[in-house]
């Protein structure tokens, strides 16, 4: 009875959106007004946990099923995740979950432990285009399979491409952006990765559209360009930046410069927020271990200082939003084929990382930025935005 006391009065500072919690067959409101939506508890959560994170104390009763929503998941989590604010998280309590080693072989493993899942699961609720990254949805009845083409083809506007040009994808997934620059541009592009599963299905992919003579994958970690003597027109990264770490960032963009030709245009596209965070214990734990995100301001401020020059910044965070539940309802409606797959747990924790992306997206707790920049001056590009 007092762990249930203790519960609800942690809960109180959540009041923003009110909501019921239902406990041993009780109601309790929480804020004023209709409830939003509603949340059962099948077992107490203690205080400590939901101090030490309250994320993590949430995410794992969710996950166990120790908590129940009633309805939609994302509607609720729509609702609760614009407080995230007021979560509680120790750092000194969490700090081997939270900052973890930004080694080679530590940062290869966590790639894998989340992109080499299998590509049979992914295919599940991607599209055919196997594009794990923000769309961009140009009509309101685009589809996630048209928003992934519009995506891939507005990143090669932005880039400029011309015949003959050499383009590097760095974090290229499944090789779908290398495969339509060469397709639509006849371009020599380069991409690497970290993920076995990845390196792969892109290598079959090069194979299956005929373009070996255009297109190349490695399994390389981004620090090892520079020796790799490699030099490029175009450089692209898309939904990689988030996996590097806070120290390596100006490391990274080091790296990049390296291997760029002069006046060469290099778009970063990235999941960001609006401050520098160490970020969240239940993605880390869970999800993306080792994810890092970084704030637009701290990404502007290293590219300075590799004589970046930044033509233009973008932000798509509402069509992360949408392609956050674009993947939701494909997931959902494939779940049998996911229970056939993995146990309960991953079930729900996979439903809830997709529905609380989705909600923080929609509630601004992060934004999804392109950059794009040249290398040092060039006044060879128009003069307005071309694409």
């Amino acid at each position: 009875m007092l762990e249930e006391q203790v519960t609800l009065q942690f809960l109180k500072k959540f009041e923003d959106y009110p909501f019921l919690v239902k406990m041993d067959g009780k109601e309790h409101l929480i804020g004023e007004g209709k409830p939003a939506f509603a949340v059962t508890f099948h077992k107490d959560i203690p205080l400590s946990d939901l101090a030490t994170s309250t994320s993590l104390a949430l995410g794992e009763a969710y996950m166990n099923n120790d908590l129940e929503i009633e309805g939609d998941l994302y509607y609720a989590l729509d609702h609760f995740l614009g407080q995230m604010g007021k979560f509680s998280t120790d750092h000194n309590a969490l700090k081997k979950l939270i900052f973890t080693s930004t080694a080679k072989k530590n940062q290869q493993k966590e790639v894998s432990s989340h992109y080499d899942i299998g590509n049979d699961f992914y295919k599940l609720w991607l599209d055919e285009t196997m594009s794990y990254s923000c769309g961009y949805f140009l009509h309101e009845d685009d589809t996630l399979y048209q928003a992934q083409v519009n995506k891939v083809d507005y990143i090669l506007k932005k880039l400029y491409l011309k015949e003959g040009m050499t383009l590097l994808d760095v974090g290229c997934g499944w090789g779908f952006l290398l495969i339509e620059a060469a397709k639509k541009y006849k371009i020599k592009g380069t991409g690497i990765t970290l993920s076995q599963e990845q390196y792969k299905e892109c290598q079959e992919r090069i194979t299956k559209e005929g373009l070996e003579d255009y297109l190349t994958v490695k399994l390389m970690d981004y620090r090892d360009l520079p020796k790799s003597h490699l030099t490029f027109d175009r450089v692209v990264s898309v939904g990689m930046a988030e996996h590097v770490g806070r120290e390596n960032y100006p490391v990274f963009l080091h790296c990049v410069n390296q291997v760029m030709k002069p006046g060469g245009l290099f778009l970063l596209h990235f999941i960001s927020a609006l401050k520098e965070y160490p970020g969240d214990a239940w993605i880390k734990r869970y999800i993306f271990p080792g994810g890092m995100i970084p704030s637009l301001r701290e990404m502007l401020s290293y590219m300075a200082e590799e004589q970046f020059h930044t033509l233009d910044v973008e932000n798509l965070r509402l069509h992360y939003n949408r392609t956050l539940l674009c993947w939701r309802d494909n997931y959902l409606a494939n779940l049998d084929q996911v229970k056939a797959m993995f146990d309960e747990k991953f079930v729900r924790m996979w439903h809830l990382y997709l529905a609380s992306c989705a909600a923080t997206f929609h509630n601004g707790i992060i934004d999804l930025h392109q950059i794009l920049m040249t290398k040092g001056i060039n006044n060879e590009l128009p003069m307005i935005r071309w694409y």
